[in-house]
Parts: structure tokens; C-alpha cells; sequence
């Protein structure tokens, strides 16, 4: 079970994309012009949606997917064209709110129910796929795992996620952060070794009946993610 740490981080979380991020992050998961830097995030976040998206079935009539984290809802209005009952869940309330008025009209013949709160909520029910694009990047390493845990309990076929890899560009991007005004700072990534999160995945109880799958690293420009794949054994 996700503990202390994960909750605090979670709490600072919904306060940057509530109260300092809600604009730059509407323009930037827009089509609208940005600057160089926010481009390359921008197009790295779109190839790693890709990914995640490939990795799920190609046909999701009659599937329950969570999309964990689900931001401006871009992954979640996809899997729904795809026939998926998709429940889409964000701690940020704007951003859920941007979610939906996006995904009007938008889903196919899937649905979506767009929600607040936290991915590890039991009400939220079954599903047989889970989708975290870049939602854990901001939890240690032992969170990322305990959030994945209780995420398992609750899944049938796959979780497809990601996580900030320890790389030393993405280690010196993270120091110039901290330069910049407390006020202006986004919630910390967490960078850990994927031998590390390997281990600590095999190492659990609660995940002995899933396997690591696929994995990809996305490079582009100042964004630095990886995806890696559960699939129940």
C-alpha cells in the first residue's frame, strides 16, 4: 500500500497543475505554438502516447482500461476509439475539466467517465488494462512499485506505465530545476535505474504473477521517459 510520502507527493502534485500549471500545460497538450523547448516536450509526449497505445489491444469492445493520470485525456478519447469503457482519473480537477470538454462528441462508440481523485481508489473497480503515461515519474522508486501493487490487485491482462530512467542528461536537467523560484517549480521527478525498478518489481509479493514485457525509452529534446510493460503471467 502507497504510504506516506505517496500521498504528500500526490498533494503537491494537484496544487502545481491546479494553480501554476493549468495554462502551460492546456497550450502545451494543444496545437498551438509553443517555444523550442516545450516542441520537443511536446512531440516526445506524443510519441510515448503512441507507444502506450500500441501496446494495448487494437480492438477494445468490451475492455475496461484506466488511463491513470489521465491529464488533458488525449490517451483516454484514443483507447475509446478503440471501443474501450475507459475510466480516466487525474488528481488535477482543471485538468480533468479540460479532459472532458475535449473528449465531447470525440469517443466513438467507447465511452469515457472522467474523474477526480486517486488511480489507487477501489471503487474505481476492475479493469483489464491500465495506462500510466508518465503519472509515476514524480514518486520514489518503492511508491512507483506499491502504486503498481495495488494497481495489479485490480487488473486482468496488462499495465503499461512509465518511469523517469537515471540518465545523466535527465540528472542535470533535474538540477537546473531547482534553480528556478519555489513558486515556478514543477513536483520533482524521481530518476531510477531500470535494474533497480526491475528488482524491486520482482522482489514484490504482490506482483509474482506479472512479468516485465516491452520497454522503449523516448528521447526528445528536454523530454526523458520509459515505458515498461506488466503482462500477467
Amino acid at each position: 500500500m502507497a504510504g506516506t510520502t505517496y500521498q504528500q507527493r500526490r498533494g503537491q502534485i494537484q496544487t502545481y497543475f491546479d494553480r501554476t500549471a493549468s495554462e502551460a500545460w492546456k497550450r502545451l497538450t494543444s496545437d498551438a505554438p509553443v517555444s523550442g523547448i516545450r516542441a520537443t516536450v511536446r512531440a516526445g509526449r506524443d510519441e510515448m502516447r503512441r507507444t502506450l497505445l500500441d501496446w494495448l489491444p487494437a480492438d477494445l469492445h468490451g475492455k475496461r482500461v484506466l488511463d491513470a493520470g489521465c491529464g488533458t485525456g488525449a490517451l483516454a478519447v484514443q483507447a475509446a476509439l478503440r471501443g474501450a469503457t475507459v475510466v480516466a482519473i487525474d488528481v488535477a480537477a482543471t485538468l480533468v475539466d479540460l479532459a472532458r470538454e475535449r473528449a465531447a462528441g470525440a469517443c466513438g462508440d467507447g465511452s469515457i467517465a472522467f474523474l477526480v481523485g486517486d488511480m489507487l481508489d477501489p471503487a474505481l473497480g476492475h479493469f483489464d488494462h491500465v495506462v500510466g503515461m508518465d503519472s509515476l515519474i514524480h514518486y520514489r522508486a518503492p511508491d512507483t512499485v506499491a502504486v503498481l501493487t495495488g494497481l495489479a490487485s485490480r487488473t486482468g491482462s496488462s499495465i503499461v506505465f512509465t518511469f523517469a530512467p537515471k540518465t545523466l542528461p535527465l540528472a542535470v536537467m533535474h538540477a537546473v530545476g531547482r534553480l528556478f523560484p519555489r513558486r515556478d517549480r514543477a513536483p520533482a521527478i524521481e530518476p531510477v535505474g531500470e535494474d533497480t525498478l526491475r528488482g524491486l518489481i520482482a522482489a514484490e509479493p504482490g506482483l509474482r504473477s506479472w512479468t516485465p514485457g516491452r520497454t522503449r525509452r523516448v528521447v526528445s529534446g528536454f523530454y526523458t521517459s520509459q515505458a515498461l510493460e506488466l503482462v500477467r503471467a
